[in-house]
């Protein structure tokens, strides 16, 4: 029988923080609880942080995801120790989803180019993997990729490079941009992943024929399900789709349909001449100093919120939501120093929409939330009586209703509602 393929997700930006847990979570349900998760560390491979990077992702998933995560540990083609590269490929090839994020696109494509990692990860989706890239690895996997280094930090002219190409395989000709509406910058133009307008105009005027834009707000993920013919937003932002001088804006919630992305659909709306997107929002970056009385307390704080939120405790989570925002309102002008205002208020907003979630989740009123302990109960308690064991279904009986919970045999059937 031939297997279905899996799912191709792009993240704009956020793939370990708050507001991609759920969207983790989810992609990860279809696989069960026994679900083998890796994460690539390719695109880090060259920093001194590669492995505090990938620890990071470890204990976001075993914390937050409340997942089990392995390293796929590729930092280069040439691998280090011995096996190192053939213990990736087994990882890679054992995945049933693969996480790959920040780092330098340039750097991890001139490395996978040398291995088999780009084979394997088509064949993990065509198998019915997911393969979630975000940030910098969101960048690889299109026809060309931005060099997001080469231009912004050391000042090389506007060019692509060759892209892994990886889309195309699935019939989907586009170069992906992530930090889409990134709004670091403060007093100079860093959307479209640092580019600014200007920059971007060129880029785009450089793209081979046939190859399209598809912009990838910060904190937002576009999950391509090649079974299912779809592709949805997910996240706090937008996705941009711009060929042909049309452009298309979707926001969260939204599907997009695949005959879009494959290009046989024509994008309908006209490309604004400024290419404004839509939403600034900026990229919810860490300071690396683990005493830093600015940032610090900001991550801080959110896990607390987070840790609130998963055992229920909406109070105490309230109250420490109150004192992040306090904290932000205090260190205002050091944030701004740092350019990074924007990105603690998206930290507080990725808050709130797992406070929306989690509330969406809450049942609605106190029989809802019994329903599913008295109804089973009351099942056993038909099976008790049909077995003529009269004396422990009425025990049942009787403990619910000191529980308030008064059951009634009747004609139709037995009835329980509340009595306190």
């Amino acid at each position: 029988m031939q297997k279905q393929p899996g799912v191709i997700a792009l993240m704009g930006s956020g793939e370990l923080t708050t507001t991609m847990v759920e969207v983790h979570k989810e992609l990860l349900e279809p696989y069960g609880e026994r679900a083998q998760a890796v994460f690539l560390d390719t695109p880090a491979g060259f920093q001194l942080n590669a492995d505090d990077i990938s620890k990071k992702a470890i204990d976001y998933f075993q914390n937050r995801v409340l997942r089990p995560l392995t390293v796929a540990s590729l930092k280069s083609a040439e691998a280090g120790r011995e096996g190192t590269v053939e213990q990736a490929y087994r990882r890679v090839r054992e995945a049933d989803y693969i996480l790959v994020g920040p780092g330098s696109p340039t750097y991890a494509l001139r490395h996978w180019k040398q291995t088999h990692i780009p084979e394997l990860l088509v064949q993990r989706i065509s198998e019915g993997g997911t393969f979630v890239a975000a940030s910098a690895a969101a960048l690889t996997v299109g026809r060309v990729t931005l060099p997001v280094y080469e231009i912004y930090k050391v000042g090389a002219s506007p060019f692509w490079a060759e892209g892994l190409n990886l889309l195309a395989r699935f019939g989907m000709n586009w170069a992906v941009i992530p930090h889409w509406n990134n709004a670091e910058g403060g007093n100079h133009d860093t959307r479209f992943c640092f580019m600014g307008a200007p920059r971007m105009a060129q880029l785009e005027a450089q793209l081979p024929d046939g190859t399209g834009l598809l912009g990838l707000d910060e904190h937002t993920a576009l999950i391509i399900d090649l079974a299912q013919d779809r592709a949805e937003i997910r996240g706090m932002g937008s996705v941009t789709l711009r060929r042909h001088g049309g452009e298309q804006v979707f926001a969260k919630g939204d599907r997009i349909p695949l005959g879009l992305l494959r290009g046989e659909d024509v994008l309908d709306v006209k490309a604004p001449a400024s290419g404004e997107p839509a939403g600034p929002s900026a990229d919810k970056r860490t300071v690396a100093d683990g005493e830093d009385r600015v940032w610090q307390p900001v991550e801080d704080l959110a896990d607390k919120v987070q840790a609130h939120l998963v055992a229920g405790r909406v109070e105490p989570a309230t109250q420490i939501m109150l004192e992040l925002e306090r904290h932000i309102a205090d260190v205002r002008e050091q944030l701004q120093e740092r350019s990074a205002e924007g990105a603690a208020r998206e930290a507080l907003r990725g808050l709130i929409v797992l406070f929306g979630t989690h509330l969406a989740r809450r049942p609605a009123s106190r029989r809802d939330c019994l329903a599913p302990l008295v109804e089973p109960l009351l099942a056993l308690r038909v099976q008790l009586r049909e077995k003529k064991l009269w004396e422990v279904a009425d025990a049942i009986r009787d403990t619910l209703q000191q529980a308030g919970v008064l059951v009634e045999d009747t004609a139709e059937g037995v009835r329980w509602h509340l009595i306190r």
